[in-house]
């Protein structure tokens, strides 16, 4: 089992829409405090004091709704690869990945969410300068534009499946 100290809390506005994760101190506080309600516990786990036993959040959702600007996920190298799950998008290796522009730069090929792919460095050397119909190689998935609900919903998946029902997975 995880550490307890490496557990983490999902918050969620008032209208159940994720606003991030914070540790499980704040996330305590924040319920102590009256700030949020806690939605979930995690099992098995629980904070003492000396004389209280206090529930160890999983999911708080806040008690007053937070205008919270969309920033949408971050466009970079590391976002892309867990996109993509580490693998190249052509033949499905692990090793020597790079990104590769689906549409190439040269044909007007932007660099976008639904341009780009992780691509291991031979596959991506083969397909040079065409694109996959041209190169005769086909994608293993399209590219997309992930919303945080995607990248939370991973951790879920390994860390925290108390989260999972509050996390509608939709591609922007």
């Amino acid at each position: 089992m995880k550490e307890i100290s490496e557990k983490k809390v999902l918050v969620l506005n008032l209208d159940h829409s994720p606003v991030g994760v914070v540790n499980v101190h704040k996330g305590f506080v924040l319920t102590y405090l009256e700030k949020a309600t806690l939605l979930v516990k995690y099992d098995y786990l629980q904070i003492r004091s000396i004389d209280h036993v206090f529930d160890y959040p999983a999911v708080i959702r806040l008690n007053h709704y937070k205008n919270i600007p969309y920033k949408g996920v971050l466009l970079n190298r590391n976002n892309l690869f867990k996109r993509d799950k580490y693998t190249c998008q052509y033949c499905g290796s692990e090793k020597d990945l790079t990104l590769d522009h689906v549409i190439p730069k040269s044909k007007g090929g932007k660099t976008s969410w639904k341009n780009l792919i992780t691509a291991c460095h031979r596959c991506n050397t083969i397909k040079g300068n065409k694109t996959p119909e041209e190169a005769g190689m086909p994608l293993v998935s399209f590219p997309f534009k992930p919303n945080l609900s995607y990248f939370l919903a991973e951790y879920a998946e390994r860390h925290a499946t108390e989260w999972i029902p509050f996390l509608a997975i939709k591609e922007v």
